[in-house]
């Protein structure tokens, strides 16, 4: 239980305000981002909004392509992987997030928490796999991103994905 509060303890830093937004982004700091060339965006937990959900994963990939890291065409060639979760309800789980079932299984052989974490609606989380050891290297958490509603968000979704990126890859401490 220890070891599954400090994994979730290890993503909560720097919190930045602008208007209704709140993003904040943490790491991994032992991770080396420098090795990292490929990655591949999906969607982990949909938000009922399929043209916003796919402008996210174009969001995303706009700002990683921007840091000089390339899509790649399937997660099986991908270095990481990259998740995107939306909350219009009012409560998820990281379980939710990577497993479609109470038992255990999880999203690709990544770990699974059973911890109980509350997300406000409209949360938008980006989280970053290595996809050799499956281990999370990356969170990024906007509140006030994410709707249901059709006409919204492409905006929102476009200035927290480059708020959530802004100091990204980081810098490997050395």
């Amino acid at each position: 239980m220890k070891t599954k509060l400090a994994v979730i303890s290890i993503f909560v830093l720097t919190a930045l305000c602008v208007s209704a937004q709140t993003v904040n982004a943490n790491y991994d700091p032992a991770y080396d981002f420098s090795k990292v060339k490929s990655f591949y965006v999906d969607i982990g937990t949909a938000w009922g909004n399929p043209t916003n959900e796919e402008h996210a994963k174009q969001a995303v990939t706009r700002e990683l392509t921007a840091k000089g890291w390339t899509p790649a065409p399937d997660p099986s060639t991908a270095d990481v992987h990259v998740m995107i979760h939306g909350a219009t309800a009012t409560k998820h789980t990281i379980q939710e997030f990577y497993s479609g079932n109470a038992g255990g299984e999880d999203y690709n052989g990544m770990a699974v928490s059973s911890h109980e974490v509350s997300f406000k609606a409209g949360t938008a989380i980006i989280d970053i796999f290595d996809a050799k050891t499956k281990k999370l290297i990356f969170r990024g958490y906007g509140e006030d991103e994410v709707s249901d509603k059709p006409e919204k968000n492409r905006q929102k979704i476009d200035n927290g994905v480059a708020k959530m990126f802004k100091d990204f890859p980081p810098k490997t401490k050395g």
